[in-house]
């Protein structure tokens, strides 16, 4: 997902010269390319995520779309205050991407592991959660960006290469993309982010290939009222994420479905990394394995 990333920035950067990568003193093996390239647009704003923030805001005041480039809880809960007071309530053109979603930096611990990120993120109305679970999303996510630059906030896996066949090569914040197509309409799983092995893994238990499986990219807060005729058409909704249950994507859903009175009869089970993580060390599989989303049921 990072090496995607960074290719498209560059081959982005060579036609617009507006855009600018700021680091954190960090992911050098990552974005070299863009260093090299575009020296005059590159800079490292060293371990001061508030300042690096606050400088970007001063560069999207300026017209540049601006990305920023850290790990995940770092560009976020170290500077909430700059990404809401300055990127989020002056809409400015800044997209913070982050690398390690989930337990992607299992061997690093807590203070490495993003699952409290969609929490804080998705509180915010003028920002966007770019999600992918593939490469394929990864570009897509990427292209809506360039042509919308907007607050936004980039989830991406450490070390997830995986490739899936798609059907879109154009999204727009808010659609679903399909992977399966079940036997069941009324039954529907959604995933977002890298939950793509999860969501296989989990489908494995649907002997009778009942559930329809999508992947929902592009969300948060300013397009929850566009969602709930979707989620309608839906008697069960499971939901995977590699997040904590709690301010994640299954409780955005579930806020979406109590949102209007409506007579639709659904139930909805949210699969989510269990709180039993904190505290405990070990790599990406084995934490999966502890505590990530399994079974359907």
């Amino acid at each position: 997902m990072r090496k995607i990333f960074i290719s498209k920035l560059v081959k982005e950067a060579s036609k617009n010269k507006k855009i600018v990568l700021i680091v954190g003193d960090l992911g050098f093996g990552v974005v070299e390319p863009f260093k090299k390239k575009f020296p005059d647009r590159f800079f490292n704003a060293g371990v001061s995520e508030q300042s690096m923030m606050g400088f970007a805001s001063g560069l999207a005041m300026r017209g540049y779309h601006v990305f920023v480039y850290s790990i995940a809880n770092f560009p976020t809960f170290r500077c909430a205050e700059q990404i809401r007071n300055d990127m989020d309530y002056h809409n400015l053109p800044i997209t913070i991407v982050t690398v390690g979603s989930g337990l992607s930096y299992g061997n690093l611990g807590y203070s490495h592991h993003g699952l409290q990120d969609y929490s804080l993120i998705r509180s915010f109305p003028n920002t966007l959660i770019l999600s992918p679970c593939c490469n394929e999303e990864v570009k897509i996510v990427l292209s809506f960006i360039f042509k919308n630059p907007q607050p936004s906030y980039l989830r991406l896996d450490k070390s997830l290469d995986l490739s899936l066949k798609i059907n879109v090569k154009k999204i727009k914040s808010g659609n679903w993309i399909i992977y399966r197509k079940g036997k069941n309409k009324k039954k529907l799983l959604i995933s977002t982010g890298s939950t793509a092995k999860d969501c296989i893994k989990i489908l494995t238990s649907d002997k009778k290939n009942e559930f329809n499986w999508y992947s929902l990219p592009i969300w948060g807060m300013k397009i929850k009222n566009n969602q709930l005729k979707k989620f309608l058409k839906f008697s069960e909704i499971v939901s995977v994420e590699n997040h904590f249950q709690d301010g994640g994507f299954g409780s955005w859903i579930n806020e979406i479905i109590s949102s209007k009175p409506h007579k639709q009869k659904i139930n909805i089970l949210n699969k989510y990394i269990k709180k039993e993580v904190v505290g405990v060390v070990g790599s990406e599989k084995f934490l999966n394995n502890k505590v990530g989303p399994s079974r359907l049921y």
